[in-house]
C-alpha cells in the first residue's frame, strides 16, 4: 500500500515536472509578446541610455540561450534594471513563446509587423 502510494506521488511529480520542464514555446504567440523587445532590440544600432553597455542583437539567438538569460534576468542572476523589470514581468510560458519566436527568426530580422 506505501509502495503504491508511494509511485503515485512520485509520478505526479514527474508530470508536473515534465510539463513546466519541457513546455514548447508557441512561436506565433511569442511574436505577440515581443512588443516591449523592440524598443530596445528592434532598433539597428540602437544602444541604451548607458554610453559603455551595447544592446544586443537577439534576433536568431539560440532558444534555450535565450530562455535561460530571462531567466537569469527574472532571478536577478544578470543585473540590467530594465531587463530585471521586464523578465519578473513574464511567465515561464511567455518566456518560451518569445525565445521560440526569436530563435525561429533570421539573425537581424527582428521587425515590427
Amino acid at each position: 500500500m506505501i509502495r503504491s502510494m508511494l509511485t503515485v506521488v512520485l509520478m505526479a511529480g514527474f508530470v508536473c515536472f515534465a510539463s513546466s520542464a519541457f513546455a514548447k514555446g508557441d512561436p506565433a504567440q511569442g511574436k505577440v509578446e515581443v512588443y516591449t523587445c523592440h524598443g530596445c532590440h528592434g532598433i539597428t544600432g540602437y544602444e541604451s541610455v548607458n554610453p559603455e553597455y551595447h544592446v544586443p542583437r537577439i534576433a536568431g539567438q539560440n532558444e534555450q540561450y535565450l530562455i535561460d538569460a530571462l531567466n537569469e534576468y527574472r532571478n536577478d542572476a544578470r543585473k540590467y534594471p530594465t531587463m530585471n523589470a521586464q523578465a519578473h514581468s513574464l511567465t515561464e510560458q511567455q518566456i518560451a513563446d518569445i525565445a521560440a519566436y526569436l530563435s525561429s527568426l533570421a539573425p537581424k530580422q527582428l521587425h515590427k509587423n
